[in-house]
């Protein structure tokens, strides 16, 4: 098997200095949680004093520790595109659309240029949304078969395209037969493989640790847990043969030629209530991911796993990068990037980036990738968020396309597309033409935020050169094609305005500045005043022709993103 998810890493030398103030008072500003049933709304970023930066010519001279990077896009299968006519989309249609997404020919700019697509759950399910899983090594029937898959497998491949898949092992479904026989008969080889009160002396009470109320839901006489909802009991992870048969399955997809996982709900393997929360509770869930990592080692040692542990906190985060995750999803710099789009200010996200990579790397001996996004399929949509204002939508979207990492765009981000709990409704059919009749519309849900008055879609912003669509192709192109954007760490760079975002991407060998005018009018920037000299002279980059550089003089047309050399 050829594995195309190859990594390039250079071990950090000196990146970590901020390791230990991080674990204390930096992250102490930073402990709030959220529940995937709460969503996250971004707030407005206080005002901070932070030391000034350091300059490029006063940096010191250090090994980096560089992030391979793919753009991934994460895709409903339910919702993307329908080959058959049944109103459902399936893996037929994503093949379909591959060319949308990659063609494979770099010259072009009519594809949005990822190299990388993360399905959300594919495999058997009684629910609309897959998170209850029924049978781990088919395929939903309606999503196709095995050798759908496979051609999917092929056809990504053959345009440099990765694909890794959600998988959910923290609960089953209730009508998976392990459940069945495990409520139905005390004596079943599977009633051990579930956390039922009874058998385990244990009380049913108290508050599930993902927000959901109780846990515990009765059946039969007997109550097993279940942390987010009645229809997905929680498997018990202290039984060696549930986590062998996880092994199992993670080795299945992987041998067939998946490259990596989504993980779900990483973090509540063992921390069902909120009295479980603590050191001791994520000491088991992160040796399990650590045993999980090893077996998968065997099959492919490159596959890429990325982890959802809905946290704000890196010192929360940091453990599960230690020989288990590559990545955790960074819901906080999903914030902050939302935040400082909204608000049109910069809120210094790179100094914070900076120093929280110090920690990461220590802790993952410089083997770690973020994972940066704006949304996703538990959260109000972006555009939702952004109160439909397009011009903030572009701005979220440059500067999540030019941090550090892997990051994942949500599908239908980049048209623009609408969304806000319940879930359905943030989960819409992905809209390809405004005339209702386009080919491979899905229609399994109606449109309430995406209807044809609403928002444009593909066909309609294709050719537009103004459009979100343009944006995200021209700032994906721009990161493919620049080693800095690609692969380089982040350095705080000081603006000395406050709606101007700035920061340094570099590697060893190269080095970009990136600059945001976060506002709706000119601003013009000084580059020498706050960081000592201009090292930065050529205008390489940039979403306005109207954009200038003059010496030291940076101005700045409305809504623009620029990438100096």
């Amino acid at each position: 098997m050829v594995y195309h998810n190859k990594r390039r890493k250079i071990r950090t030398l000196s990146i970590c200095f901020a390791a230990i103030a991080l674990t204390g008072s930096l992250l102490a500003g930073c402990s709030g949680t959220a529940s995937p049933s709460q969503g996250i709304k971004p707030t407005a970023a206080p005002e901070t004093k932070h030391p000034e930066p350091k300059t490029p010519a006063t940096m010191e001279t250090t090994e980096v520790d560089e992030q391979p990077s793919d753009v991934y896009y994460e895709i409903f299968v339910r919702s993307f595109y329908d080959s058959d006519g049944d109103g459902i989309g399936d893996l037929q249609g994503v093949i379909e659309k591959l060319d949308y997404l990659n063609d494979g020919d770099p010259n072009t700019t009519d594809d949005l240029g990822v190299t990388g697509i993360w399905l959300m759950p594919i495999n058997p399910s009684p629910s609309y949304h897959g998170y209850d899983v029924t049978d781990y090594r088919s395929i939903h029937p309606d999503y196709g078969t095995l050798d759908d898959f496979k051609r999917l497998l092929a056809e990504a491949d053959k345009r440099g395209i990765k694909i890794i898949m959600d998988l959910v092992v923290n609960h089953t479904s209730t009508e998976h037969d392990w459940f069945k026989q495990a409520a139905s008969d005390k004596a079943s080889a599977t009633r051990d493989w579930y956390i039922w009160a009874e058998d385990q002396g244990k009380t049913p009470s108290g508050v599930s640790a993902a927000g959901s109320g109780s846990p515990w839901h009765e059946l039969n006489g007997a109550h097993y847990m279940g942390t987010f909802w009645g229809g997905m009991p929680d498997l018990n992870f202290d039984n060696p043969k549930v986590r062998e048969e996880m092994k199992d399955i993670g080795k299945f997809w992987l041998e067939l030629g998946v490259d990596g996982f989504r993980i779900d709900a990483a973090k509540h393997i063992y921390e069902d209530l909120m009295s479980d929360k603590g050191e001791e509770t994520t000491a088991k869930n992160t040796a399990w991911w650590q045993e999980f990592r090893a077996s998968m080692n065997e099959v492919n040692p490159d596959a890429y796993i990325v982890g959802e542990i809905w946290d704000n906190s890196a010192a929360v985060i940091a453990p599960y990068l230690n020989n288990a995750f590559d990545s955790g999803f960074n819901f906080s710099l999903g914030e902050s990037i939302i935040g400082a789009a909204m608000n049109e200010k910069d809120n210094n996200l790179a100094f914070t980036l900076e120093r929280t990579y110090g920690l990461y790397s220590q802790v993952s001996g410089g083997k770690f990738t973020d994972a940066a996004f704006l949304t996703n399929h538990d959260m109000n949509r972006v555009m939702s968020q952004l109160k439909d204002d397009g011009n903030h939508a572009k701005m979220a979207a440059g500067i999540l396309l030019t941090m550090p990492g892997n990051p994942f765009i949500y599908y239908g981000e980049e048209i623009g597309m609408k969304g806000a709990k319940p879930d359905e409704q943030i989960r819409e059919p992905m809209i390809w033409s405004n005339t209702g009749n386009e080919k491979g519309q899905t229609t399994w849900e109606p449109l309430k935020h995406n209807r044809g008055d609403q928002v444009l879609g593909v066909e309609q912003q294709t050719d537009d050169e103004d459009s979100l669509l343009s944006r995200y192709r021209t700032l994906i192109r721009w990161r493919n094609e620049m080693p800095a954007l690609n692969r380089g760490t982040i350095k705080s760079y000081s603006s000395g305005n406050q709606q101007v975002m700035a920061y340094i991407r570099h590697t060893n060998d190269s080095s970009t500045l990136v600059v945001h005018n976060l506002s709706g009018t000119e601003q013009t920037v000084d580059l020498a005043a706050k960081n000592g000299s201009a090292e930065f002279h050529t205008l390489s980059k940039t979403t306005d022709n109207h954009a200038a550089l003059n010496g030291s003089s940076l101005k700045l047309p409305p809504y623009t993103t620029v990438i100096l050399e």
